[in-house]
């Protein structure tokens, strides 16, 4: 096994494939940091409501200082995955490599139907799953996660009504199903951070004056063939984007830099100004990204998404 050490922070990035995944626009987000979030190269206290699979996080993990930072998300099979990687990461790796090597020596259809045995067994072990206690079930239950997440179609995260995996298997040739070097590389991400499974508003007792604060909501749909909210099974609605332009007020009146992304409503509809009014008091950017979870293959494509802050943008 690699050794781990604070070099590993050069190479982290997200462990997980997630819908709405924001690699593609770090640059764009950098640009719009706080200033004296780029003149210091440090950050004091980050918070983020909606962790996903981390690609801000984990990108300012690898070019900035942050002294403390607080992560929260209501989907708890993934919270559970943060919080296994921080606790024991050494076994997350020794049961993702054996998982890995039964799996790649499979043909195509033995493959499926491990593929299939493993979704049964996550599904069948949520019921009596304590998610509160650590355990040794905490490992399983991760590796199988990442497992089924790399090896799934598109590599979603997807629950049914009743919180089940559904996610039928993808036809990958050679899935690489773990990355030793990363998952330390998150492990040591997750040092002087705390990781929680809750709603967004309970991140508020962690947000203070000069907190920069990141607010990636699961993104309001923009047509009917868009509608990718179920990362929980209890969906994201617009009395919930409503709810959070009311928490982004307070957290702003707090003193926090905020900055928020989110589906461009007008990319549906020119005259659809939902996000305009919300956030009309705030400094409201539009930017060009690549959509690449629709059921429709001729509507992945450049779209704009949103980046709004309460704070100006230096010039830089």
């Amino acid at each position: 096994m690699l050794e781990n050490n604070n070099n590993d922070l050069k190479y982290v990035k997200p462990f997980l494939k997630w819908a709405g995944g924001k690699t593609q626009l770090l640059t764009e987000f950098e640009r719009r940091l706080p200033g004296v979030i780029k003149d210091k190269n440090a950050i004091k206290s980050y918070v983020e409501p909606f962790v996903g699979g981390g690609a801000l996080f984990f990108y300012l993990k690898r070019n900035y200082d942050i002294e403390e930072s607080y992560l929260f998300d209501i989907n708890k099979e993934l919270i559970l995955a943060y919080k296994t990687i921080k606790t024991n990461y050494k076994a997350i790796i020794d049961k993702l490599s054996e998982m890995e090597q039964k799996h790649l020596k499979k043909s195509e259809d033995k493959r499926k139907e491990h593929y299939y045995k493993v979704r049964e067994n996550y599904n069948l072990q949520m019921k009596d799953f304590n998610y509160d206690e650590f355990s040794e079930k905490w490992i399983e239950r991760t590796a199988y996660l990442i497992f089924l997440n790399k090896t799934c179609f598109n590599g979603l995260f997807r629950q049914n009504q009743k919180g089940e995996f559904n996610v039928p298997f993808g036809r990958y040739k050679n899935p690489k199903i773990y990355d030793e070097r990363n998952i330390i590389a998150v492990n040591q991400a997750l040092k002087n951070t705390e990781v929680f499974c809750g709603d967004f508003a309970e991140s508020c007792k962690f947000i203070e004056k000069n907190s920069f604060v990141y607010i990636d909501p699961p993104y309001r749909p923009i047509n009917k063939t868009s509608n990718f909210t179920t990362y929980s099974k209890d969906g994201f609605r617009d009395e919930d984007q409503r709810r959070l332009a009311l928490f982004f007020e307070k957290m702003s009146i707090k003193g926090a830099c905020l900055m928020l992304s989110n589906s461009d409503p007008k990319n549906g509809s020119p005259i659809d100004d939902f996000f305009d009014e919300l956030y009309k008091n705030y400094n409201i950017a539009r930017i060009p990204a690549k959509r690449f979870i629709n059921c429709d293959a001729s509507k992945r494509g450049e779209i704009n998404e949103l980046v709004i802050t309460n704070y100006k943008l230096s010039e830089s």
